[in-house]
């Protein structure tokens, strides 16, 4: 730690959102998963577009087949989860278009998955995108930027282990 961390602390690390849309907290998520944080604390954002873009520098360490969801990790281990809609592992991937595969190191802002939110919510489903930081209880320091729309890659979580 060098000395200006000493005397004003860490820098937070900042998670951008992976979608363009209205950030809500996840109690607000209709699905005890991510509303009540069972994999790990976050927040969600009712998407505008029907875009997934990498939230921060990282290696994607899953893309789920179906292209609902894909989970990252950052070089400094922070673990997250990006859940397009609510169960909609049930379309078997109809709707989703993948554009990055597990271990690919990905950019801020690089695309990683397309979707047609109004033919997922024509079939049913809730297009709410949980981001979940799955091993959120290594960090002390964890802020939610929630109640108003954001743009693609505009702070959406800070967090820090001191």
């Amino acid at each position: 730690m060098g000395l200006l961390d000493k005397f004003f602390g860490k820098k937070l690390e900042e998670i951008g959102a992976p979608v363009a849309g209205e950030a809500v907290a996840s109690g607000e998520v209709n699905d005890p998963t991510f509303g009540e944080e069972m994999l790990g604390k976050g927040m969600a954002i009712k998407p505008s577009a029907g875009r997934v873009v990498a939230p921060c520098d990282a290696t994607v360490d899953m893309m789920f087949e179906t292209g609902h969801a894909v989970s990252l990790k950052t070089e400094s281990g922070v673990e997250m989860l990006i859940h397009v809609g609510i169960d909609t592992v049930n379309l078997q991937g109809k709707h989703y278009t993948v554009h990055a595969a597990a271990g690919e190191q990905v950019k801020k802002g690089q695309l990683l998955i397309e979707f047609d939110k109004d033919a997922i919510a024509a079939e049913g489903y809730d297009v709410v995108t949980p981001v979940v930081i799955c091993n959120s209880d290594d960090y002390k320091t964890f802020e939610t930027t929630v109640g108003k729309t954001v743009a693609e890659g505009e702070t959406v979580i800070r967090l820090g282990k001191s």
